[in-house]
């Protein structure tokens, strides 16, 4: 099949589906500047991720961890979203996406226009904080003025609790919650479209699974191939931007 064939292919798909899930991944958020995490060249290469039991123990690896935040060393700060993340939206507002669940946590999806109630975070978002114990919410602007300022650790000024990033780190159990509301989403739609991922961390690589044996067709936008690539409908190794946008003529 041609490039021109499977972006016709792409179309129409998305035109005949009525419930369509877009499950994004790192993939999507590296055209907006933002550095994958776990590939060859991944930022976890030169800066190992924290265990979330070592921050829950050690004060001194809560300072770490805040230090690497506010370093910008995960390249964040300033990121916008591009071309995929605005196709996407488009696609919500025109009602045929019903929800996007996001292995990212960088946020682009609600900052592209895509309402915050449709977006699902599996792995949470860095852009605030929160209390582990009650979970009151902290804005980091506010966390990192005092941490440079003296290094103050945050903690919980509610109570007393300790302030983690409102992320999924390894070793920290995955939100019941949004995993609830991920699985209905897969098993309620009639195309599920992959994008950016290489579907290799579960269990929030299972949806696709989920939805392609519910009767759902499954789409793969992704550089690389995935393991899933077999049970697919279309698979499209090209870039997400320029493709996507080609597909809902942005």
């Amino acid at each position: 099949m041609t490039e021109s064939e499977q972006l016709e292919s792409l179309r129409t798909m998305i035109e005949l589906a009525e419930r369509i899930v877009v499950f994004t991944g790192a993939g999507i958020s590296t055209e907006s500047g933002i550095p994958d995490f776990r590939g060859p060249q991944g930022v976890w290469k030169s800066k190992p991720p924290i265990d979330f039991r070592d921050f829950v123990a050690s004060e001194e690896v809560r300072r770490k961890s805040w230090e690497l935040r506010f370093s910008d060393a995960y390249k964040l700060t300033g990121a916008k979203p591009n071309a995929g993340h605005n196709a996407i939206t488009k696609l919500v507002k025109d009602g045929k996406v019903t929800h996007v669940i996001t292995q990212n946590v960088d946020g682009l999806h609600q900052a592209s226009g895509t309402p915050d109630e449709l977006v699902i975070e599996l792995h949470g978002n860095t852009n605030y904080s929160k209390c582990l114990d009650c979970e009151k919410r902290f804005e980091n602007e506010d966390i990192k003025k005092k941490f440079l300022k003296n290094g103050t650790i945050p903690y919980c000024d509610g109570c007393g609790g300790i302030v983690k990033t409102a992320t999924i780190s390894f070793g920290q159990q995955m939100p019941v919650e949004e995993m609830q509301r991920a699985e209905q989403a897969a098993l309620a739609c009639d195309l599920f479209i992959v994008i950016g991922s290489s579907l290799v961390v579960y269990p929030a690589a299972g949806f696709p699974q989920v939805a392609k044996q519910n009767g759902a067709r499954l789409i793969v936008i992704n550089n690389e191939p995935t393991d899933l690539d077999i049970l697919c409908d279309l698979v499209l190794h090209q870039q997400i931007g320029p493709t996507l946008s080609a597909v809902v003529n942005l």
